[in-house]
């Protein structure tokens, strides 16, 4: 609506606590840019405090009555959420590809991956089932039981503004847990609309609660005493800090780190279907995710054939707003991420590597909005910021070594072990790379081997700080503690009890 000075009001992304939308108390707001046209579309409040506490004090006020809650009525709303997600797919998507600016097929795409969870948690009576031991002793019977923590927290990250927090409160909640999440700044729409939806399934008050803000926002969280456990998904950095800092405090931790996914093509690779993976993993979503393929690893005379098939269909890929139709890559978050990318294209060519197809150079990398077109490098090594880095961008780099033994050690080696793939015609040579390999997730002739919701998602080394993963069985024991009961009771001999068959009068 227009303001009294006639320019446009923009509308503003506010908290969500106890059941409703609020407004923040601290006075700060950041910008939500529209990453296809490089405009302000929206302002978003950032938490302080006092919003914080508010928050967590909803959430310590439902906690009671939602661990009580049985669990075929947790299961129920979420067999209702489930419903409402599915009917409002395309609601859903359309306020991610306007904030993120990936197409609406790859936001369509996160929903469904979303939404995987949501119907993992409706099995929550199933999924909580205890042990029970008869007679572990004359008389004396152990079982086990698993119980919710408390108030438990989600962080998480731009570019899956709406799979990532299902990935978290899914779990959490099913489990008898009140929520906060804590998301992007930078596309926070998302999270409203998944609270407004929970509230229609039916779930009480102050069970999910949203915190809009920055760094403010997540250290009140990470440093409030009634939080109980904390789950975060970004940058390895923070992913570490936040663990640190988070397990210092004394709270359960999960947080899950960068990534540089490599695909090792093996000489006997069928090419095309190598070229077609490599293009979609490395491009899709203008390689905006954790589980993106961003090097290359050919061992050797597949890679003069690999390249030259890459780089043609790099020249069909459709790169434009994410809801003109038929656009395969939008642009990226902010301009700032967009020129941070394009640095390592540069970076690149003075460490020595080939910039086969520059982005930069790209038609749409003149248009307004925060564009770059797809990247192609090769020749790089290990030690080039452009392969040590997590560049999370639409840059795509090839490495070049001799031997399979070459190609494992190259991957092992690397700091983060989040995802990884191969691509060969050979089983045997598959079964040995999955043996040896020092990574969390693996992909045989499967580019992003995310894995399905009743399977757990997470990377080794730096890609993850914590010992559970998220989402799936581990995501049922991170969010649930054990109780071992054992116990014993008095013979009924000397009891005044009836145990004999109930009469009809």
């Amino acid at each position: 609506m227009p303001s009294v000075e006639g320019t446009v009001e923009l509308k503003t992304v506010s908290h969500w606590i106890g059941g409703k939308a609020v407004a923040s108390n601290s006075g700060r707001s950041g910008n939500v840019w529209n990453p296809a046209t490089g405009e302000v579309q929206a302002q978003v409040d950032f938490a302080g405090i006092e919003d914080v506490n508010a928050a967590v004090a909803a959430a310590v006020a439902a906690f009671p009555a939602w661990r009580a809650t049985a669990l075929s009525r947790r299961a129920e709303v979420m067999f209702k959420l489930r419903e409402l997600i599915d009917g409002n797919r395309r609601e859903l998507a359309l306020l991610v590809t306007r904030e993120h600016g990936k197409t609406l097929a790859d936001a369509m795409g996160e929903v469904a991956r979303g939404l995987e969870n949501i119907e993992f948690a409706c099995g929550i009576p199933n999924l909580l089932k205890g042990g029970f031991t008869e007679q572990a002793s004359r008389g004396v019977d152990v079982y086990q039981i698993r119980q919710p923590l408390g108030v438990v927290v989600g962080i998480t990250p731009f570019n899956f503004p709406a799979m990532v927090p299902m990935w978290m409160f899914a779990s959490a909640i099913a489990c008898g847990n009140t929520f906060i999440l804590k998301p992007s700044e930078k596309d926070p729409s998302a999270s409203l609309f998944l609270a407004e939806l929970l509230q229609r399934a039916g779930l009480p008050h102050g069970v999910f609660n949203v915190v809009q803000g920055d760094r403010v926002a997540v250290d009140a969280l990470l440093n409030h005493p009634d939080v109980k456990a904390i789950s975060f998904v970004g940058s390895t950095p923070v992913a570490k800090a936040i663990y640190q800092t988070a397990t210092r405090n004394g709270k359960r931790t999960q947080a899950l780190g960068g990534a540089k996914n490599h695909m090792l093509v093996l000489p006997d690779a069928d090419v095309p279907m190598a070229a077609d993976a490599a293009v979609s993993a490395a491009y899709g979503s203008a390689g905006e995710r954790c589980m993106a393929i961003s090097a290359i690893v050919a061992v050797g005379a597949v890679a003069d054939s690999l390249i030259d098939a890459i780089r043609e269909r790099m020249g069909r890929i459709r790169i434009g707003p994410g809801l003109e139709d038929g656009n395969e890559m939008g642009p990226l978050i902010t301009g700032e991420h967009r020129d941070r990318v394009a640095s390592y294209i540069e970076g690149a060519e003075a460490e020595g590597a080939t910039v086969v197809v520059d982005g930069r150079k790209h038609p749409v990398a003149k248009r307004a909005g925060f564009f770059l077109g797809g990247s192609l490098l090769d020749h790089t090594q290990a030690g080039m910021r452009c392969y040590e880095d997590e560049i999370f961008g639409p840059v795509l780099s090839m490495v070049r070594v001799k031997t399979y033994e070459d190609a494992l050690r190259l991957i092992n080696e690397h700091p983060m072990g989040n995802g990884t793939a191969i691509f060969t015609r050979d089983g045997g040579a598959a079964r040995q790379f999955q043996f040896d390999v020092e990574v969390g997730m693996v992909g045989i002739n499967v580019p992003i081997p995310v894995p399905v919701a009743y399977y757990s998602f997470g990377g080794w080394k730096a890609s993850l700080f914590g010992d559970l993963h998220i989402y799936g069985p581990e995501s049922v024991q991170f969010y649930t503690r054990g109780k071992v009961v054992t116990s014993r009771w008095p013979d009924p001999s000397t009891s005044q009890v009836d145990l004999g068959f109930p009469q009809v009068r």
